[in-house]
């Protein structure tokens, strides 16, 4: 639900081939991993550039070229010899790779003789301490790294390179910093050769993460409707305008809470127990409304202003289970008389996976996993640590270490044997979450798909607690609009809570998710009425009307829209609500706003 913004956007996408995350040949590794990249050589106008260290002149024997060109990227005649030697002087992509596992498990070494390693570069030493919560390492990291300007491109460049054109000289830069010719030139053919080495690093960070899918596969959007809410349209505009004339930093943002507990958690109590609703917010029907808490600039103000001025609740899942899920979430609910799903779920890692124990290294501290994405770690990636891990014996390194760990909280990698790590099974994933066992299984559903869906929900605990106050207030069941309604999030929480749900007309863009609620809804055998519409931009007053006529009105709108443009991790295109996707959450508060006039005009 939190997230997704068309089942249909990944239809001609092969994500399940050897089950990898490579895009269009840019490696799924981040930009913190310092074995899958190195110093590039480029030559352009005759003159071979090199970012650390000097390109050599000498003459090798009979492989000379080939030996030469791997001098030039700083790697020792030694090294190279035993890498042509071990993979043959055809296989340049093996023996690179043979170079890099030298270099990064190289122990006790000076930063001269190491700087054919990526790994001593300044961005890769942005690692999290071992004793960091990982739940603050997945959206603050690349926000650091995103902090690097222009100065990356300074004087480490040679002088051969001032007389090239100015994209050119962007390669190099790239180059210097780590990153290969191709992930280079991509970034410049999407940003242009304009971007600024910054937007580059963002867009080639975002890429690597592989959570902005919809970069490299332009597609037909929904284009937004406004039915029956011009007047609300006008608003919204001239809010626009006006934030544009003002200076940004005059524009305070939301504050997100630390410890991010909300108004209170299970094991918090209720920090906040009062808090004043605006009267346009205490009328009917209740709402709840949820996206990323680590937003743009401003934009939980504007959620608020136009969800008539209500405060957010900012709610780390992590203290509801064993995995992060950083949330806002506005809503009109009273927040006193909170009860939890019993039995509690688990909230360690050991707890939640204890079979994980048994293989589980001293120097990997980690508690809890970081937040569930849509994507998951490659095979490539966890034979290469593997690899890397057997040849250091039992004690790896601390420069290895921190490497595994980086690529352990990047992809919630978890231990299922010596030196092995893998990533979480669909059904590790849907437990974290609080769905039920199977619950995006079957029915032709396909792995890379659940985890697609999976990794777009709402995390069921953490939203029951807030939704438990309406079991006393609707006892007899209630009537649902579920916006967003991804796999059914706000259904099963309703559900475990023993709130009979009587009529839900749920509005979802994926096929394959509306059919996983219509089957969770069958095998839950619920007696109520489930009503899919696909298309939250086609929910007009009349439809609005029809169905509120045949079931009385509705007691609760949920809905959470898509974060493709508010996501941290979107250093591409995180437009805020301005976005093409984000911008549906005004959708949400035109239907909501439509609904409550609908009402009002009942009762009149």
């Amino acid at each position: 639900m939190d997230g997704n913004a068309s089942g249909e956007d990944y239809e001609n996408i092969d994500w399940d081939t050897e089950d990898e995350l490579e895009i269009e040949n840019i490696t799924p590794s981040s930009c913190s991993n310092g074995v899958a990249h190195n110093v590039q050589a480029i030559v352009s106008n005759g003159a071979a550039v090199v970012s650390n260290g000097e390109a050599s002149s000498s003459a090798g024997s009979s492989n000379s070229k080939l030996v030469q060109h791997f001098l030039g990227m700083g790697f020792s005649e030694e090294m190279i010899a035993k890498a042509i030697k071990e993979n043959g002087e055809a296989n340049t992509e093996s023996i690179l790779e043979s170079l890099l596992t030298y270099g990064a498990l190289a122990s006790e070494e000076s930063p001269d003789e190491r700087n054919s390693c990526h790994l001593n570069s300044p961005q890769q030493q942005q690692f999290v301490d071992n004793d960091q919560l990982s739940s603050d390492y997945d959206e603050s990291l690349l926000a650091d790294l995103s902090d690097s300007d222009d100065s990356w491109s300074g004087s480490e460049i040679a002088e051969t390179s001032n007389s090239l054109p100015k994209h050119e000289k962007a390669i190099l830069s790239l180059a210097n910093m780590g990153y290969t010719v191709e992930e280079a030139s991509a970034a410049i053919d999407r940003c242009g050769p304009e971007a600024s080495i910054a937007e580059l690093t963002d867009f080639i960070c975002a890429a690597q993460m592989a959570k902005t899918e919809d970069v490299f596969f332009e597609e037909e959007k929904p284009k937004i409707s406004f039915n029956g809410s011009l007047k609300k349209r006008k608003l919204y505009e001239l809010e626009m305008r006006k934030r544009k004339k003002r200076n940004p930093e005059d524009e305070e943002m939301i504050r997100l809470p630390n410890p991010m507990i909300g108004f209170g958690t299970p094991t918090h109590g209720n920090v906040i127990t009062h808090r004043k609703l605006p009267d346009a917010a205490k009328a009917p029907p209740y709402f709840y409304y949820e996206n990323v808490a680590l937003a743009p600039k401003g934009v939980w103000d504007t959620i608020s202003r136009f969800l008539h001025d209500v405060e957010p609740e900012f709610v780390d899942s992590k203290y509801f289970c064993a995995a992060a899920r950083k949330r806002g979430y506005i809503h009109n609910l009273p927040i006193t008389n909170r009860f939890p799903l019993l039995p509690l779920p688990p909230r360690t890692i050991s707890d939640a996976l204890p079979l994980t124990k048994r293989w589980w290294p001293e120097w990997d501290k980690r508690t809890k996993l970081n937040c569930l994405q849509t994507v998951i770690g490659s095979a490539k990636l966890t034979d290469r640590i593997r690899k890397a891990l057997e040849k250091c014996g039992d004690n790896p390194p601390e420069h290895v270490q921190k490497y595994v760990m980086d690529e352990c909280r990047k992809w919630n990698l978890v231990w299922v044997g010596k030196n092995k790590l893998a990533p979480l099974e669909p059904d590790e994933v849907e437990m974290l979450l609080g769905f039920p066992r199977n619950h995006t299984r079957g029915g032709g559903i396909s792995r890379t798909d659940r985890y697609k869906s999976l990794g777009n929900s709402f995390q069921v605990d953490t939203v029951a607690y807030h939704l438990s106050v309406l079991k006393d207030i609707f006892p007899n069941g209630i009537n649902m609009l579920s916006l967003f309604s991804g796999i059914g999030g706000a259904e099963v929480a309703l559900h475990r809570l023993g709130i009979r749900l009587k009529n839900v007309v749920s509005v979802e863009i994926s096929e394959a998710n509306r059919d996983i609620v219509k089957s969770w809804w069958e095998q839950t055998n619920q007696k109520g009425n489930l009503i899919h519409f696909s298309d939250v931009t086609q929910v007009d007053g009349h439809l609005l009307q029809r169905l509120m006529f045949s079931f009385g009105g509705f007691d609760l709108i949920v809905g959470g829209s898509p974060c493709n443009n508010l996501a941290g991790s979107n250093r591409v295109s995180r437009d805020g609500l301005e976005g093409e996707q984000s911008s549906l959450f005004f959708d949400y508060f035109r239907i909501m706003d439509l609904v409550k006039d609908i009402m009002n005009n009942k009762k009149e």
